[in-house]
């Protein structure tokens, strides 16, 4: 199997493609002067929006969020402004991280274990520190804030990603990887050309699903209430957090007509050109009867605008690709010495324990000296019920949802329906439907331990169903062709390619899902509505009041128990998958 490439072309047909293309370089249309056009307004309203970021503020006084209707355009674009500096910051995040973790046999000791514990850390906790800590890098400065939140949605964005490329890399086909050591690539060609395009496609769909994410939790990075100090700017979450705490059903309804037309919008101008692009990375011998389109990347490819910049960049990857000679050749030895091994293993071991040992023992002394140790008792048996509700929530959107991945997955004209269906319903804050929810569970008597589930379930149960989709899409053509000949359906098609086929990417959306869960219970299960307050037993409940009241303590210890829940439930589950997975399932 191998990427598909048009590189069986002669010689004579490549001088006179050659000079066609540069025939054609010549000759610009309209379609160029639409993209430059474009790109200017881009610029310039990035420019315009990115100026509001260094006002000053007060830090003593609470924020009055503006909720004139006349606001929403540019909340919307300061909105965008943030998702997009957060996608940009996990992409760079996910390569260096994955990458470190999947090369280094002791750094994975640390570093994934170290990653379930950042994926089930509270986004509120974490946007918590980056307030305190951005007001004080920056004071008196909008720059603060905006930081904060930026790092805060970076947070809801960073570990899917980071899990989908760590597993690509770490179930990479044999055959590119002899590939690869046959032909003495540099580990930076290996990364370049094999590595990243064998898992774009599934890092492309989590990062789609990782920015639905940071919508889920808008309404929490762009306002937090800190100790006695309410801090917001300028977005849609902000004002739709302001519409729901006035009761104003009519702001709130602007507020989701906004968000979805965003949504939508960003959709078919990013992602599904994105998805429709990452079809070239297929690893299959024989290309596929229905492949997924774009108008918006068709549009593209009729201007010489890309040729152009390839063209430009051309001697700096050039550049780049000989300075990463430095990294080394990809020929690492097979046989290794043991005892050196060990060795290197037994002073790693010493190291990081050894600081890991000093900072428990100081969060120790630290939790001692303002409210005992007693403190862990509550929240672990609070942590119970939302265990009870996560392992519920993931067993059912499994049963729901990758039947319907693997039919959209299967089917390019289905995904170019459910795609941008998908990613709204992926992206909806469950926020916006605490008006509707109240009524609901007031209306129906349904508590809120039973029905705030329904509520996490919007910020968990869509990453089973985008791992599911990307699994599907990876699939080969000719494995799914000679299924067909040999006339193999019903659960023997399921036994032998589908359940094989996708089952790495889903225990990737397995373990995403699982630690969403976790986050989506601090907004979950805490529903309020103008006076009214709902609020069920659960650590996720615990954690959001211990955030309200500023009592670090608590938080402390909440976020401890939460992530010792997580760890727990992903090294004795999760992780046995994921060896299955890499042991029998890659392709």
């Amino acid at each position: 199997m191998s990427f598909r490439t048009n590189t069986s072309a002669p010689a004579t047909q490549s001088s006179s493609l050659s000079a066609r293309s540069a025939d054609r370089l010549s000759r610009f249309s309209w379609v160029d002067v639409v993209v430059a056009a474009a790109v200017l307004v881009l610029l310039y309203v990035a420019l315009r929006v990115g100026k509001g970021t260094t006002v000053s503020f007060s830090t003593s006084q609470s924020a009055k969020v503006d909720t004139s209707i006349g606001e929403l355009p540019y909340d919307a674009a300061r909105s965008l402004l943030r998702m997009f500096l957060a996608l940009a910051l996990s992409t760079v995040f996910t390569f260096v991280y994955a990458y470190a973790a999947a090369k280094s046999r002791r750094l994975e000791r640390i570093l994934i274990p170290a990653l379930d514990i950042l994926q089930s850390v509270p986004v509120l906790a974490f946007l918590t520190v980056a307030v305190t800590g951005f007001i004080a890098l920056f004071p008196g400065s909008m720059l603060g804030l905006e930081c904060a939140s930026i790092f805060a949605i970076f947070t809801s964005q960073a570990w899917n990603m980071t899990f989908s490329f760590y597993h690509s890399l770490t179930s990479l086909p044999r055959e590119l990887d002899e590939l690869s050591r046959s032909f003495g690539f540099t580990r930076w060609m290996r990364f370049w050309k094999v590595e990243l395009p064998s898992g774009t496609i599934g890092l492309v769909w989590n990062g789609m699903m990782s920015f639905g994410g940071g919508w889920f939790f808008l309404v929490a990075s762009e306002a937090v209430t800190l100790g006695n100090t309410d801090y917001a700017l300028p977005g849609v979450g902000s004002y739709a957090g302001a519409a729901i705490t006035d009761g104003d059903l009519g702001k709130v309804g602007w507020a989701i007509a906004t968000m979805a037309i965003m949504v939508v919008g960003v959709n078919f101008l990013f992602w599904r050109p994105l998805t429709a692009w990452a079809e070239r990375f297929k690893n299959e011998q024989s290309e596929a009867s229905e492949v997924q389109k774009s108008y918006v990347l068709n549009f593209l490819r009729r201007s010489h605008w890309p040729q152009l910049l390839g063209r430009a960049l051309h001697p700096a990857g050039q550049a780049l690709s000989r300075a990463g000679r430095v990294f080394g050749v990809d020929d690492q030895p097979l046989v290794v010495d043991r005892t050196r091994q060990r060795t290197g293993d037994i002073a790693f071991a010493l190291v990081s324990g050894g600081l890991i040992l000093w900072g428990l023992i100081d969060l120790g002394h630290y939790l001692h000296d303002h409210t005992g140790l007693g403190v862990f008792g509550e929240p672990l048996l609070l942590g119970l019920a939302t265990l009870a509700r996560v392992v519920v929530l993931v067993a059912v959107a499994t049963l729901v949802w990758v039947p319907v991945g693997v039919k959209i997955g299967f089917s390019p004209k289905l995904t170019r329906i459910a795609q941008p269906v998908v990613q709204v319903l992926a992206s909806f804050p469950a926020n916006f439907l605490f008006p509707l929810a109240v009524w609901f569970f007031l209306r129906t008597g349904l508590t809120i331990d039973i029905g705030g589930m329904f509520l996490m379930a919007l910020g968990a149960q869509w990453y089973i169903l985008f791992n599911t989709i990307a699994g599907a899409m990876a699939i080969p053509t000719d494995l799914r062709e000679a299924m067909d000949d040999l006339g193999v359906t019903g659960w023997q098609r399921w036994k032998r390619l589908i359940i094989p086929g996708i089952f790495p990417a889903y225990v990737t959306g397995g373990i995403t899902a699982s630690g969403g869960a976790w986050n989506a219970s601090i907004v979950s299960e805490v529903v309020g509505f103008g006076g009214t307050t709902l609020t069920a037993t659960g650590l996720g409940a615990y954690i959001a009041h211990a955030t309200e009241a500023g009592n670090f303590p608590k938080l402390i210890a909440g976020v401890a128990v939460m992530s010792l829940y997580v760890v727990s439930l992903n090294r004795f589950f999760w992780r046995r998958l994921y060896r299955l997975a890499e042991s029998r399932y890659s392709l």
